[in-house]
This record gives structure tokens, C-alpha cells and sequence, in this order.
């Protein structure tokens, strides 16, 4: 039976059997993976605690026909405690790795591997705000994935900014001209914190007001769902609401993470 070394972010966990649990992770070099870690959830095991979601380790897996086997586990980056610690932080964690479980799907690269375990590592180290975080992710794992949204110039003519008409089918900002009659409309802060967080201008992002950045993350949100041509059950829990009501800001401009399945415009 082949072995092979890779080094492993753990997405999600599942119960097998009495003592086992079944991982699925995105690896470095092997896309992603899923395998059983044998008497992990024992009090005794050796590398239970390295197995935990948002941990990253290097591991020891025997090839297997459907599942592969762990038999060696070394931590890499423990970023499990500091997540879970903190609700912002966590919630944020998991939609992280729900993105980049189905984004993978498919299709699994280095570049993907990359940035989920920097954006697991700024959550545990607070480097930013864990919104923030979550939507400069969600709109970087897109770009790699191929579907970069435009927030200068059209994305349909190419014609040069500002536009502020936002079509999330069409690709993201799009020409008076070419907008479909109703579409929505970004005023030039929100467009400008969309386009600092997927450059990664931090210093742009963090200037940014709380009414902003959650009239921000709801586009993020739309965006994402429907390019995944699914729903985020983990985005539900992300709480976004409290901090956009002390802003001014009425909830369905703040959780516009739901899109029109016929038209794609951001509800």
C-alpha cells in the first residue's frame, strides 16, 4: 500500500464507529483528501488534538481505495483554540472552509491551499477584523477559481469606471448602458472597500465604517453563493446585524447574502 507526506488543513470532521473519525482536508500538493484517522477520538491517542477543523499538520496517510489512512500527525500551525475562542473569529473560520470544501470540489491547487491557511492564520493571530478577513477570502478564493468579480471597470464592456450598477451574473460592476433594468446600486465607499479587500489593501479595508463594510459583506456573500451555485449554511451564523444597526443601516441592505435565482440581483 503506497505512503505518502503531505502537509494538511482540516476542513470538517465526521464520527466513525466507537473511537474513529473520518477527515476531509485540503493538502499542499494532493488537492483534497479524505481519510480516517483510527482512535482518534480516544482520551489516549497520540494526534487526536492535530486533527481538530482549522488545524494545519503534516501527516503520514497509507493510500487506501476510497479512504486513505492517517498514521502520523505533526502540527503545523494550532490554530483551532484561538478560532474557536473567539465567536467572530470562529464563525468566520467556518465559512472558510465550507467555501474552500466546495470550491475544491473539482479542483484543488496550491494557490487555494495557500490562501485558506493564511486566512486561518490571521483569524487565530487577530490580525484583522474577522469580517474583513472572511470577505477578502471569499473574494480572493473566487479569483483563483476564475471568476474575479470587477469593481472599477465593466465587466461586460470593459468600459473604464466608476460604474456603480452591481449585477452579481454578469460579474460585478457593469456600464449604465449594459445594467438590466432594477439592478442595484454601490455607492463609491462600499465599492472602494470591495476592491481594497480583494487587492488586500488593508489599510484601505480598515478605515472603512461599519455601515460599509456590512453593505460589503452582503455583495461578498451574494457574489459567493452564486458562483457556488449553492447556499453557505455557515453564513447564517455569521452575525452581522447589532454592529449594522448602531451604523444606521436597515437589515436587508446588511444581510443581502441572498441573491434572485432568476436574475442573480443582490435581495
Amino acid at each position: 500500500m503506497p505512503v505518502y507526506r503531505d502537509e494538511c488543513v482540516i476542513l470538517r470532521t465526521h464520527k466513525l464507529g466507537e473511537a474513529d473519525r473520518i477527515l476531509t482536508m485540503l493538502s499542499r500538493s494532493h488537492g483534497k483528501i479524505r481519510a480516517v484517522a483510527k482512535g482518534v477520538r480516544r482520551t489516549a491517542s497520540k494526534f487526536g488534538a492535530r486533527l481538530e477543523p482549522f488545524m494545519v499538520a503534516d501527516l503520514q496517510l497509507y493510500e487506501g481505495r476510497s479512504l486513505d489512512i492517517v498514521t502520523q500527525a505533526e502540527s503545523i500551525g494550532s490554530y483551532g483554540a484561538a478560532i474557536v475562542s473567539d465567536y467572530a473569529s470562529y464563525t468566520a473560520a467556518s465559512v472558510l472552509v465550507e467555501t474552500a470544501d466546495k470550491l475544491t470540489d473539482a479542483e484543488a491547487g496550491l494557490q487555494q491551499y495557500l490562501l485558506l491557511v493564511g486566512a486561518l492564520r490571521s483569524l487565530a493571530q487577530r490580525a484583522h477584523d474577522p469580517q474583513l478577513i472572511l470577505d477578502s477570502y471569499l473574494l480572493r478564493a473566487l479569483s483563483i477559481a476564475g471568476w474575479a468579480p470587477s469593481f472599477g471597470d465593466c465587466a461586460v464592456t470593459g468600459a473604464p469606471g466608476p460604474h456603480s450598477a452591481f449585477v452579481v451574473q454578469l460579474g460585478g460592476v457593469v456600464a449604465d448602458e449594459a445594467a438590466p433594468p432594477g439592478a442595484p446600486r454601490l455607492d463609491p465607499p462600499t465599492l472602494a472597500l470591495l476592491g481594497a479587500l480583494l487587492s488586500g489593501d488593508w489599510a484601505t479595508a480598515e478605515a472603512m465604517g461599519e455601515s460599509t463594510r456590512n453593505q460589503a459583506s452582503g455583495v461578498v456573500a451574494a457574489y459567493t453563493q452564486w458562483h457556488l451555485e449553492r447556499g453557505l449554511r455557515s453564513l447564517q451564523h455569521v452575525d452581522r446585524a447589532p454592529a449594522a444597526s448602531a451604523a444606521g443601516v436597515s437589515a436587508p441592505g446588511v444581510t443581502a447574502a441572498r441573491v434572485n435565482a432568476r436574475t442573480g440581483e443582490v435581495l
